[in-house]
């Protein structure tokens, strides 16, 4: 509580010292003001948490004065102090921002407990707005697209597992955005105003990786020329990324185990552990279970390390995110190369529909990176998209090869419009008629896509 500075503005001098009292005496820091100027220069200066204002003051009256503040200040509670004549004041006074008001004489206790009202209203008001930019930060954070319902599910998950202190497990194939996801968890918790370091457990050779990770002392090996801190140390009250666990070194693992068990490290060549206060995210695009049962990986690492499993699907399992990432993708380096690419045709959006990604996003965006950068115009052509698309192994006859893919269509444009057959046919340039004999043609359920 101590904490909280509240301003307090009146020109009653004796009214002022008794506020300053009574709220000084329950614990507020407080910031007393007998004219506007001053408490123009105190909110110029100081950090305030809430202010009582009285409306009638000398030369202003506390509504503009309220409103000057809040210019700087938008979210400051302001408690308005009027006499009894100008409740209609007071009224006005809520509807142009301030959080309430009270008339004199008023009773010591019921301004502290309004005060508690609007620091609880005012902490509220600042976590909705936390969150509503980390939702916009979400759904826009460079490759995480969220239309699909399985990429939903996963940044619903970040939203509820963000504030615990749990160690969070991603998994999916490579490409997929495991890092994205990781530093959404970060930016969502309340360790985001603290580091969030990375390190890649397959880059790093096997003799340099402990010391990456824990650090070391002058003089541990050969090159050591001074002392180092880790990764852990590093990223103190922070997150610790660990990709690709999986590959982690059998020796490393019972290190981390340790690590992870009693929240310390030992620094190569060193003699004093050191405690750690870190968040561990880890990624893998191994299966661990079957890792823990060739051998590979230590069981009691592996249920350390699972505590909150995170599962990424591949980018062919959520196709309907496609159109959206290529917008995404078009506008990034669209504006990298300074070329004016406003659109892609639908014969190359079809072709980006129907590969199966085998390098997930990373290979999405690798593809319009290079459409852009050769295209003369302001339009992604198909004869850009997948040059070299090697999906089909096998020699089909023609007739496989065209129902495979008028399948294989309608299934991608069902998943784009979420079931929805009048947009679908619209898109396939059919009547609905024609179109739901094509679906009955391949067995195809609109409701099977619905979101």
């Amino acid at each position: 509580m101590a904490n909280n500075k509240i301003l307090v503005v009146d020109d009653d001098q004796n009214l002022l010292d008794l506020i300053q009292i009574r709220l000084e005496a329950s614990g507020y820091e407080v910031a007393a003001a007998n004219h506007e100027s001053k408490a123009k220069e105190i909110a110029g200066q100081q950090q305030i948490d809430l202010a009582v204002i009285d409306l009638q003051l000398a030369k202003q009256d506390g509504l503009s004065l309220m409103e000057e503040l809040h210019l700087s200040q938008p979210d400051l509670p302001v408690i308005i102090l009027t006499a009894h004549g100008s409740i209609e004041s007071a009224v006005d006074a809520m509807k142009r921002g301030a959080f309430t008001y009270l008339t004199k004489p008023f009773d010591s206790r019921e301004l502290i407990i309004q005060i508690e009202r609007a620091r609880e209203k005012s902490q509220l008001t600042g976590e909705i707005k936390r969150l509503r930019e980390l939702l916009e930060d979400k759904y826009n954070f460079a490759n995480i697209v969220a239309k699909s319902q399985a990429m939903q599910r996963v940044l619903d998950q970040v939203t509820r597992i963000a504030g615990t202190e749990s160690t969070v497990a991603i998994s999916g194939p490579s490409g997929t955005g495991k890092e994205l996801i990781a530093k959404a968890i970060h930016l969502a918790s309340q360790r985001r105003d603290y580091p969030f370091l990375a390190i890649n457990c397959a880059a790093i050779p096997e003799n340099l990786l402990e010391s990456e990770l824990f650090g070391h002392e002058k003089g541990a090996f050969t090159g050591a020329v001074k002392k180092s801190k880790g990764l852990f140390t590093r990223a103190e009250k922070g997150t610790v990324f660990l990709d690709e666990i999986g590959d982690l070194p059998f020796a490393m693992q019972a290190k981390l185990l340790r690590v992870l068990q009693e929240r310390i490290v030992l620094p190569l060549g060193g003699e004093q552990p050191v405690a750690i206060d870190v968040r561990v995210i880890v990624a893998t695009n191994k299966d661990l279970k079957k890792e823990v049962a060739n051998g590979n990986f230590r069981e009691d690492l592996f249920y350390r390390i699972q505590v909150i499993p995170i599962e990424l699907p591949p980018l062919r399992d959520r196709k309907e995110d496609i159109p959206p990432l290529v917008e995404h993708f078009i506008k990034k380096y669209g504006e990298q190369m300074a070329k004016k690419v406003k659109a892609i045709t639908p014969a190359a959006m079809h072709k980006l529909m129907l590969h199966q990604w085998p390098g997930n996003v990373r290979e999405l965006e690798n593809t319009i990176e290079f459409a852009i950068a050769m295209t003369d115009s302001d339009t992604i052509t198909d004869d850009l998209i997948l040059k070299t698309d090697n999906d089909q192994n096998a020699i089909l006859t023609l007739k496989e090869a065209r129902d495979g893919f008028e399948k294989n269509y309608l299934r991608d444009l069902l998943k784009v419009t979420g079931g929805n057959v009048s947009k679908a046919a619209e898109f396939a340039g059919k009547y609905r008629a024609d179109f739901y004999n094509l679906l009955k043609k391949y067995e195809l359920s609109p409701g099977d896509f619905k979101d």
